[in-house]
């Protein structure tokens, strides 16, 4: 059984169709991407399965419950987590602190033991930060703990990202457009951190421009233009199909 599924969603701002009768599904171990050209409907997609936008219609499903209509941090307790195309890292914080945020998306203290500082706070806490330097050490940052976000280089900036999405304990990772801005030296790390992932059995739904990335690591292809699926299918078979050299690849 597929862990996310995506089942006729459409989603509509006022008389604009932001998406029509999407439908495919994510699953357990896999790297999917979601491709098309500027403003097809990528990010929406992934604003509909986060909580962001209520669809119009249709239904999202993870390991077979609805999770449509949930708020985002309800979403991210079910075990979905992103990144975003443009950084949105607490830059005033440490790297550790960064990753500690997600980390208290599982944290079962209420406001009285954080106040009084209970042992089973305290214990919980230890839990958080160990949580929090694994996701790090996973995405070769782990000495990099203590450094300020905003002092890191843009490709770090990157990776704190994906380290945070880890650091909730997913089992769906959302990436929007983790290669962006990265040198060719920087994509090659991150196609590795992802296939690290997958190794986890954490499966990955990625927007990605960059055609190596997306050929390189995604065990299939959904391709999206003004909206409408296009095609689906394994890279190989993405490269070869005229509507996606028409619509997004190029003659």
């Amino acid at each position: 059984m597929a862990n996310l599924t995506l089942d006729d969603i459409c989603v509509r701002f006022g008389g604009l169709q932001a998406l029509t009768d999407v439908a495919f599904s994510v699953s357990e171990g896999e790297v999917v991407g979601l491709i098309g050209p500027n403003g097809a409907g990528k990010t929406t997609v992934f604003n509909v399965i986060t909580g962001v936008y209520k669809a119009s219609s249709g239904s999202v499903s993870y390991d077979g419950t609805k999770i449509t209509g949930l708020r985002p941090y309800q979403v991210l307790s079910m075990g979905i987590a992103r990144t975003f195309q443009n950084i949105r890292l607490f830059q005033n914080m440490t790297a550790l602190e960064n990753c500690m945020v997600a980390q208290h998306s599982r944290s079962k203290s209420g406001v009285a033991g954080a106040i009084l500082r209970s042992p089973s706070q305290r214990r919980e806490e230890e839990r958080i930060i160990e949580k929090s330097q694994k996701a790090l050490d996973f995405m070769g940052l782990g000495r990099r703990a203590d450094e300020v976000a905003s002092n890191m280089p843009y490709g770090h900036q990157r990776r704190l990202e994906i380290a945070r999405a880890l650091a909730s304990e997913p089992h769906t990772i959302l990436l929007d457009e983790p290669a962006a801005g990265l040198n060719p030296a920087e994509s090659k790390e991150l196609m590795e951190s992802i296939g690290r992932i997958t190794d986890l059995g954490i499966n990955v739904l990625m927007v990605e421009h960059d055609m190596k990335v997306v050929m390189g690591i995604c065990n299939r292809i959904v391709v999206l233009d003004h909206g409408v699926m296009i095609a689906e299918g394994l890279p190989e078979e993405i490269q070869k199909n005229p509507d996606v050299i028409e619509a997004y690849l190029g003659q």
